[in-house]
């Protein structure tokens, strides 16, 4: 398939700066792939579309305070870090602006006594040489995505998360997650509906653009990911007894067509597996495991999109193309409808 054939056209003032007032408050678009329908409701409406014996798989990754700035030891100039990967007192690094970034100079974090050090090794790598590296992301910020065109504020430590994050690791929400209380979790479970959590944590693999023509020859970023033998055991459970599995976000979804692909996915111990996941879903891809995905809106020409695309056509009445048709249609009708796109914007569930 083309990049171009993942290509849409979005109004700017579509693209939601900030979350909803309430977690839950925001808009879900259902799409019902089978008999190709577009229903319109409150993402607290989700319940309506649990069964007793379905399965809901969520991303406990925790977003890092990763964006942290710091000051050229040489100029006094200000530079910006996303921070990438940790390995001891090594991060690989993105800088902005860029032509700032000189192997070899020094950068400053903190102030007075508590500063750190760090010196630029690598075009996209700094080494702290003072101070504890740890302590570096007590002076960020959360890394919110280029689109929104604000500074962070104080609010963004606890909406750009979600309520169930608890391992660190990632440099992006997995947004989908963003929409959950913990009273509508808790109302999803009086249901009968368990949740099991899995850890992806969002890298730049997730974020990093398609550059070829030709989809099919796109290398994914590896990214980690754990999950354990008990929750693959709950998943498989769940499919012999006739329930759904619901992928909360693209990363959930990635996690469990990973380990479905694995041999390892036969040992049902508690065993925590762990390690890195470069797949790559688009349209083609034959889903083992996921039923139902939960997804925001995602930009175009991205492979979070061309997983949305696929999950769409594989289980659409009409597939291949017609499948493609159905998600582009139901964007459309997201644009019509104005609802919120991308990182804090509506959600959308495909049945």
């Amino acid at each position: 398939m083309k990049l171009s054939d993942f290509d849409y056209n979005l109004p700017k003032e579509l693209i939601a700066q900030y979350p909803s007032n309430v977690r839950d408050a925001s808009r879900l678009l259902v799409l019902d792939r089978k008999n190709e329908s577009i229903v319109h409701k409150k993402f607290s409406q989700i319940l309506e579309y649990f069964n007793p014996a379905d399965l809901l798989v969520l991303n406990n990754t925790k977003v890092l305070p990763a964006r942290v700035f710091g000051i050229r030891e040489k100029t006094g100039a200000k530079i910006e870090f996303l921070l990438i990967k940790k390995e001891g007192g090594t991060f690989s690094v993105m800088a902005k602006p860029a032509k700032k970034f000189q192997i070899g100079e020094n950068i400053v974090f903190g102030e007075n006594n508590g500063a750190l050090y760090a010196k630029i090794v690598d075009k996209n790598k700094i080494v702290f040489e003072r101070g504890n590296p740890d302590e570096i992301y007590k002076l960020g910020t959360m890394p919110l995505p280029p689109y929104i065109k604000r500074k962070n504020e104080e609010l963004d430590f606890e909406r750009y998360q979600t309520v169930f994050a608890e391992k660190n690791g990632s440099i992006a929400a997995p947004t989908a997650g963003l929409h959950f209380t913990k009273e509508l979790l808790e109302k999803i479970r009086d249901k009968g509906v368990e949740s099991v959590y899995v850890t992806l944590h969002v890298g730049t693999g997730t974020f990093k653009p398609v550059k070829v023509e030709d989809v099919a020859k796109h290398k994914m970023e590896p990214e980690y990911f754990a999950v354990n033998g008990e929750t693959m055991e709950k998943i498989a459970q769940a499919k012999k007894n006739g329930g759904r599995i619901f992928a909360v976000g693209t990363t959930s979804c990635r996690v469990i067509e990973t380990m479905a692909e694995l041999p390892i996915v036969h040992d049902l111990s508690p065993v925590t597996h762990s390690g890195f996941t470069n797949l790559f879903i688009y349209p083609g891809y034959i889903f083992k495991a996921v039923d139902c995905l939960l997804t925001n809106f995602h930009l175009p020409k991205t492979t979070l999109f061309m997983l949305v695309c696929a999950f769409c056509a594989a289980g659409a009445s009409t597939s291949g193309g017609a499948g493609m048709e159905l998600i582009k249609r139901a964007y459309q009708e997201a644009i019509e409808e104005k609802y919120r796109f991308y990182s804090y914007g509506d959600a959308m569930l495909i049945v």
